[in-house]
C-alpha cells in the first residue's frame, strides 16, 4: 500500500518515491542509478472512477550522460497498476 512518509512529500511505495503526472507515473530516487516509469496506456471505468488497464513499465537508467533511447533497459506490459508496481519493484531491487 502506497503511504505518505512524514518526512517527505511525496508518496511511498515499498520505500522509494511514486509520483503521477497526468498518465505517467515515475518510480524510485532519482539519485539512484535506475528509476521505473510507467505510462497508463488506456484505463476502464469502475462506477464514476476510471482505474489503470493497461501501463508500459520502463525501467531507465538516471546517467545524463547515456543518450535517451539508450538509457532504458528493461521494458514490459502489465495489466493494472499493482502488477506493473510489483514488476518495478522488483527491477529497482535488483537493479539499484
Amino acid at each position: 500500500m502506497a503511504v505518505k512518509n512524514e518526512k517527505s512529500e511525496y508518496t511511498m511505495y515499498r520505500g522509494r518515491p511514486l509520483v503521477r503526472s497526468g498518465r505517467t507515473i515515475y518510480y524510485g530516487d532519482p539519485g539512484q542509478d535506475y528509476v521505473v516509469l510507467m505510462n497508463i496506456v488506456s484505463t476502464v471505468k469502475d462506477g464514476d472512477e476510471e482505474l489503470a488497464n493497461k501501463i508500459v513499465v520502463q525501467c531507465m537508467a538516471t546517467d545524463p550522460t547515456i543518450n535517451p533511447k539508450d538509457r532504458i533497459v528493461k521494458r514490459a506490459e502489465r495489466e493494472g497498476l499493482y502488477p506493473a508496481l510489483q514488476i518495478a519493484s522488483i527491477w529497482l531491487d535488483r537493479n539499484n
